[in-house]
């Protein structure tokens, strides 16, 4: 039922995008990144993006040229989100799409296929090598690429490739301003592995509420336990919580962390459960995973929300 109503969704915008796209190329507009308005000039390439990892990054690359919209803001799961009809408005306006992809956007996936028949949609997660990612257990694979910076970088490079798909013209332009800011990502890795390098080995476990973190263990040589699986749709089980309290007390970690986008109370089942065990554990701080911090804050960027995660867990840690 969700399907044919999602697509009848889409039928309906598209009889007017006619009317729509009439209206706007008569209207002059400003271009600003993480706008909510659509584009109004030619010579701007609107775009919308499912995730803020995606969104701010390809304002930077694009520039003045682009004029991008991220769906989902602060506290926003991408795991359990439904596009709503306004959401199906602006990508049917868009000149390009961009989404993560690997299942992340999973209740997205029929209107991006439709969509797709029309305009130019990318998962740009999936330009990365099947081979550089993570799986868990039952073999499916783990969305959360962008805490790998060589790994986001790959997929950013997707992306500025479809901004040149979209306007060659600016080619050289766009792939200035992508080299400008991997140069900042390359200085953020270097950065991030030096500090984290110094936390004790034996407390180099980070314990977060789902399994978004992978990838950044893998990068800092970190263990990593989530609660909850790979998405957020996986049910936590009293063994779940009772493994990762062994777990604390094995290695006598004195912190844990929630996530700005998922439910606290099972960290905090964690936290009580070994307090009764005689270990006091801390909450250690909130971390970003699958979304960002506020536009117009250092975690509403990319490089922002990386550096406020190393930080938090440095200091949670490094004790």
């Amino acid at each position: 039922m969700r399907n044919r109503g999602i697509k009848a969704a889409v039928q309906k915008v598209g009889v007017c995008v006619c009317a729509s796209v009439l209206f706007l190329t008569g209207c002059g507009s400003t271009a600003a990144p993480n706008s909510t308005e659509p584009s109004q000039t030619k010579e701007t390439i609107t775009v919308v993006t499912t995730i803020g990892q995606i969104a701010e990054p390809v304002a930077f690359i694009g520039g003045d040229k682009v004029q991008v919209t991220s769906l989902m803001g602060p506290g926003v799961d991408p795991h359990l989100y439904n596009a709503t009809q306004g959401d199906i408005k602006k990508l049917e306006n868009a000149d390009l799409v961009l989404y993560s992809g690997i299942h992340l956007e999973g209740n997205m996936i029929d209107i991006f296929g439709q969509i797709g028949k029309t305009k130019a949609v990318s998962a740009i997660a999936e330009s990365i090598p099947k081979e550089k990612l993570l799986s868990d257990e039952d073999g499916q694979l783990d969305p959360h690429v962008w805490f790998d910076i060589d790994l986001w970088k790959i997929a950013l490079a997707t992306a500025t490739d479809e901004l040149k798909k979209l306007a060659p013209e600016h080619a050289e332009y766009f792939e200035g301003n992508k080299e400008k800011y991997f140069s900042q990502l390359d200085a953020l890795k270097r950065e991030s592995q030096e500090k984290l390098k110094q936390i004790p080995q034996e407390k180099r476990v980070l314990v977060t509420a789902h399994d978004a973190f992978g990838y950044f263990g893998r990068l800092h040589e970190m263990k990593v336990v989530g609660l909850q699986g790979l998405s957020t749709e996986d049910e936590i089980g009293i063994s779940d919580i009772q493994s990762t309290i062994e777990l604390l007390l094995a290695y006598k970690i004195p912190a844990v962390f929630v996530e700005s986008s998922i439910n606290q109370n099972s960290i905090k089942a964690v936290i009580e459960g070994a307090g009764s065990a005689g270990l006091e554990v801390k909450l250690g701080g909130e971390l970003f995973s699958d979304a960002m911090g506020d536009a117009g804050t250092p975690e509403g960027t990319y490089i922002g929300m990386y550096r406020h995660n190393v930080e938090t867990i440095f200091q949670a840690l490094n004790q």
